[in-house]
């Protein structure tokens, strides 16, 4: 363990983080809020704190170690996410307690979009210009970012991308250097960005809301800058942009990439896990639709298939829009979509989680261990596509599912334990490990109602979500500290 190293690279990030309190100020400026105040605050309060950490080591250059590497990805989420609450607990619109800015920053940054706040719509800009900021910024990964622009402050970055990239295969990159992958990455993410907000902008939305919810759409978040989310604007065709964006924010930024270098989509369909991604959640809209119809439970068909197709995709990608209360529609629907979150994304997306891959392997070794049983001398491989997996994946995938498991059910009994009942506590635990948002029960809407222990819980489970379990649990071992 390396402390000064870490300490460096926390002081640099924290100075880093400082800046983006400024735009949501700007954008205060522009639209003549009274409250920029609290940003330039924090401002002040996270430059100052990065500052004082970075100083005394400022000439330490070593390279981070593999374990390092690790506890600064977790650390650096629950500085964020402390750093972040600073402009919304200082803030006199909304007037947020210590806890609840807290959940609200960590919700932002997980791209979880849970939220404790009521009444959106009467806001200062600025607050929800940071809310959505916040959402952007954590979609790909702010240590992502920082991977780019460690090297060329003596610092490797290697460490830092298997420690924060998402998905089970994180050893492949784009390009040879790791600092010109995270650039392709942000490029790419940059350029769904522009592209979104220009298509919210040409379908009707005005220049701020287009910015806004292209922030939360490509980074897959949620957030809204009106209380009714994306139902606020009753236009099928802003509901078709953002289906499309959640569509492609879901999928492997990776296939983006090869798909651009080649000019061309063949990529995306030669890829199984994408083929599988598309498959479940045409499926899964198919079943919410045509349930949506026979239980009429409204009155056109093309209703039916308009709500059913949004909020299949909003659930199954972990975005968490709405443009219904999909939590009171009939029978098992709601339910299926909460348990559709629990796949989430694909790999190397902004999607939460277990990721579509890790379902694909382990259905496949499901299948093998059927197979085993019929033929016991038989050898049989699992593939993705024509490739066969290394054992050893497979094995971290059922060791990540168990991990999971066990974590979810140590949450959801922290719940329980505070008086939430079951449904409330398992979608509540669902929605932020998934990093989903929108669940079922009391936190159908928002999350305002829930007492302040069962906050810190989900905050908690939130950042074990972001960081796919195993990142923050192996911070837990005896061995991760032992020299």
């Amino acid at each position: 363990m390396q402390p000064r190293v870490i300490q460096r690279i926390l002081g640099l990030l924290l100075l880093v983080f400082s800046g983006t309190m400024l735009p949501p100020a700007g954008v205060g400026l522009l639209y003549g809020d009274v409250g920029i105040r609290p940003f330039l605050e924090a401002f002040a309060i996270t430059a100052a704190t990065g500052l004082v950490l970075w100083w005394p080591v400022r000439r330490e250059r070593r390279d981070l170690r593999l374990r390092d590497g690790f506890l600064v990805a977790v650390s650096f989420w629950l500085v964020l996410g402390l750093f972040g609450a600073i402009p919304l607990a200082l803030a006199s619109a909304p007037h947020l307690s210590v806890t609840d800015a807290v959940f609200e920053s960590m919700s932002g940054l997980t791209t979880t979009g849970a939220t404790v706040i009521v009444g959106l719509d009467e806001l200062p800009k600025s607050i929800l210009f940071y809310r959505q900021e916040l959402q952007w910024l954590g979609g790909m990964g702010i240590i992502v970012l920082a991977v780019a622009v460690l090297p060329m402050l003596g610092v490797g970055g290697m460490q830092l991308y298997r420690a924060e990239t998402p998905g089970p295969i994180k050893d492949a990159k784009l390009t040879p250097r790791i600092a010109e992958t995270a650039k392709a990455l942000w490029y790419i993410y940059l350029g769904l960005t522009v592209a979104c907000a220009a298509a919210y902008w040409l379908a009707g939305m005005d220049v701020f809301d287009a910015i806004a919810q292209s922030f939360s759409t490509v980074s897959i978040g949620g957030f809204s800058t009106h209380d009714a989310s994306l139902g606020y604007f009753r236009s099928p065709e802003i509901e078709s942009v953002a289906i499309v964006f959640m569509l492609l924010a879901g999928a492997n930024f990776g296939l983006h990439f090869v798909a651009l270098r080649r000019m061309s989509l063949r990529p995306y369909w030669q890829d199984a896990e994408f083929r599988t991604y598309f498959g479940i959640l045409a499926a899964l809209a198919a079943i919410t639709v045509g349930y949506l119809y026979v239980t009429a439970h409204y009155t056109h068909f093309a209703t039916d298939l308009r709500q059913g197709l949004f909020q299949a995709v909003s659930i199954g990608t972990t975005t968490g829009f709405t443009t219904a209360a999909y939590h009171h529609w009939p029978g098992f629907l709601p339910a299926l979509l909460i348990f559709a979150s629990f796949i989430g994304g694909c790999a190397g997306s902004t999607g939460g989680g277990i990721k579509v891959v890790r379902f694909l392997l382990l259905f496949k070794q499901g299948v093998r261990e059927l197979m085993r049983l019929v033929h016991p001398s038989g050898q049989f491989t699992v593939k993705i596509g024509r490739r066969p997996v290394d054992d050893r994946v497979i094995d971290a995938v059922w060791g990540f599912f168990a991990a999971y498991v066990a974590t979810f059910s140590i949450f959801m009994l922290l719940l329980m334990a505070t008086g939430l009942d079951q449904v409330t506590a398992f979608s509540a635990v669902a929605a932020c490990m998934n990093n989903l948002g929108p669940g079922l029960g009391a936190v159908g809407d928002n999350y305002a109602q829930l007492n302040p222990y069962a906050k810190w819980v989900l905050s908690v489970a939130m950042l074990f979500g972001r960081l796919e379990i195993f990142t923050p649990l192996v911070l837990f071992t005896p061995g991760f500290w032992r020299r």
